[in-house]
């Protein structure tokens, strides 16, 4: 099928806006490939310093004609998605001795867990653990000894941290490796039910915390659609992945298999042998297209919006709020898995998943076909999906047929004709709203605003019946500057419950909501940021504000709030305690959340 036309100008018009920028970049990365194998320009001092602890490798990592694999990790025993990779760098090695090449653990990067820190104060750095896991990456490939890098990592941040670290390095080949999601525990809408009820009174944290651990319970990802799933999407849509690699459970044969593979193909892809692709001729605009409209399509996360911009931004390309809006237009959306719908990505994947999806919307001309990728070959191969039998790992072509309608519709027929992520303009700014999950009765709120500073306070308005009403909760000093821009899934439980009380209520703020983002409508990532002198930082209690999520529109409908004084609340919580006093070089530095909230790029 022909690239549809509507694809095409979206993707030629990041093209000539980021002409300057990519040619730039890719300059920088053929000059560094032309200096060849990276130890070729180590003193013998340096290079013994390198391979000292390599035992029976040294005389190996001594020869500049045999791939050297740089392994960065993101593992730490405490969170279930990267617990499996503990055993991971061994199983690497050994792949990557059988295949003529040899592997070292370059470095390990921190991956926090949203999860942990919802609704604490540690949250306040989480979205910049994004730019440290660039940073922490950049020092472990700084010793300039690999041919090629694996990057394992599966989260909110440890993800898009890879990704800006690995195009800053784009003239080493890369590789993604996922560990994949637990299997299905305690139903993802039963466990929300059970927030619900606590946040009402109606249960116990007894009750509460055991439905918490039958969803939570095991090793692999967390099986609801949120930033962390999203990325694995990514990836493979991004062609990043091995085909078909993202959503395979952990500690299976086909998993381990899988792993072994992306080592054999990682020594393959090195400039030392005929089929080097290197990171930045993978990363193109034309695969950052492909990964908006798997964004779209999935329903995926709203984090995204702000770590694809600053992803991009590494790799020379310039994302807008708009291409995400441009691409949502005209992007079907084919699934429905938890918050979108009541299945999870295990079911997901069962019904077809990423195969299926990707070969749909080929056929489409909704995708780039004619991309690098680190299979070596186009978007297509993402259409297969990987069988083990007993000649070993190899690719079948994925269905064509949805084996569960429930979850997974075809383009033609697909369960919204549009990705449900909108921009949202008006005079108090710009933002983002995603309504895949949000009933059509809700997608215009008009009502009076509740103003508040901080979580704590909207939670004691729910818990003291204030709330009680048609109302736009605004929730300011959230964004990157004043506080790192926490996540504010906390609230979920308290405003859902609003709403099935039958009131009209709508949440803006200069913060995130999560990855899984889901009924209650929300205009977040608002820039300018209240600290920086956005409107949002004028409201009062009682301004009219609407929320027109068919339209794009965010207004304060109240007259003369412009000339207000900004009211600007005592912010010294934000700077000390868990680790934030370090983090006040980030605060200060941070770039708006339309270009990324970051200050790496």
């Amino acid at each position: 099928m022909p690239l549809d036309s509507r694809i095409d100008e979206i993707t030629d018009n990041i093209r000539e806006r980021s002409r300057d920028r990519r040619e730039a970049y890719l300059k920088r990365m053929r000059t560094q490939a032309e200096q060849g194998p990276r130890r070729g320009h180590l003193d013998c001092g340096n290079q013994a310093h390198a391979y000292a602890a390599m035992g029976e490798m040294k005389d190996d990592l001594v020869a500049d004609r045999v791939p050297n694999i740089g392994i960065v990790t993101a593992y730490n025993d405490m969170l279930s998605a990267h617990q499996p990779f503990k055993d991971y760098p061994d199983r690497i090695k050994a792949a990557a001795r059988a295949a003529g090449a040899t592997a070292q653990v370059a470095g390990g990067v921190p991956a926090m867990c949203d999860g942990v820190t919802q609704g604490q104060a540690g949250m306040e750095l989480s979205l910049f653990s994004r730019d440290v896991i660039a940073l922490a990456t950049g020092v472990a490939l700084s010793h300039n000894t690999f041919d090629s890098a694996l990057y394992l990592g599966i989260c909110d941040k440890i993800v898009p941290g890879l990704v800006i670290a690995a195009a800053t390095y784009g003239y080493l080949p890369g590789i993604f490796v996922p560990a994949g999601p637990m299997p299905s525990g305690l139903p993802n809408e039963e466990k929300a039910a059970t927030r619900r009820a606590f946040a009402e009174g109606k249960v116990g944290r007894a009750e509460l915390m055991a439905a918490e651990m039958a969803s939570y319970h095991g090793p692999g990802t967390c099986t609801f659609y949120g930033t962390a799933n999203s990325n694995q999407m990514l990836m493979e849509f991004m062609g990043l992945h091995l085909p078909g690699a993202s959503f395979v459970n952990p500690g299976t044969p086909l998993r381990d298999a899988l792993t072994d593979a992306a080592a054999t193909r990682a020594a393959a892809i090195t400039g030392l042998g005929n089929a080097y692709t290197p990171v930045c001729d993978v990363l193109d605009e034309r695969a950052w297209v492909n990964g908006l409209v798997g964004l779209m399509a999935t329903g995926g996360s709203t984090n995204l919006v702000l770590h694809l911009i600053a992803m991009a931004r590494a790799a020379g390309v310039e994302l807008t709020c708009a291409d995400f809006d441009a691409i949502s237009g005209v992007t079907p959306l084919m699934a429905r898995v938890y918050p979108n719908g009541l299945a999870d990505v295990n079911h997901f994947h069962a019904a077809g998943g990423l195969p299926y999806m990707i070969g749909q919307l080929l056929d489409a001309g909704l995708l780039h076909e004619d991309v690098q990728t680190a299979a070596g070959q186009g978007l297509s191969a993402y259409a297969s999906e990987p069988k083990l039998g007993p000649d070993g790992l190899h690719w079948a072509p994925g269905p064509r047929e949805s084996q569960n309608d429930k979850i997974l519709k075809p383009p033609h027929d697909a369960f919204a004709t549009t990705g449900g992520l909108r921009q949202m303009r008006g005079n108090l700014g710009l933002g983002v709203t995603k309504i895949s999950a949000v009933a059509e009765d809700h997608h215009v709120v008009e009502a009076p605003c509740a103003v508040f500073h901080d979580q704590d306070a909207v939670k004691a308005a729910f818990k003291a019946g204030t709330l009680d009403r048609d109302v736009i909760v605004v929730l300011r000093y959230q964004g990157p500057k004043a506080n790192g821009m926490p996540e504010l899934h906390a609230l979920t439980p308290s405003l859902s419950v609003l709403l099935q009380r039958g009131f009209k209520v709508a949440l803006v703020t200069d913060g995130r909501m999560s990855g899984a983002s889901g009924k209650v409508p929300s205009a977040i990532h608002v820039a300018p940021e209240a600290l920086d002198g956005g409107l949002i930082a004028k409201l009062r209690d009682g301004d009219v504000i609407r929320y027109d999520a068919e339209e794009g529109r965010l207004e304060c409908l109240t007259e003369g709030v412009e000339a207000r004084e900004i009211e600007v609340p005592d912010l010294s919580a934000n700077e000390e305690g868990l680790g934030r006093e370090l983090f006040a070089l980030f605060r200060a530095n941070a770039g708006p959340a339309d270009q990324g909230a970051g200050i790496v790029i």
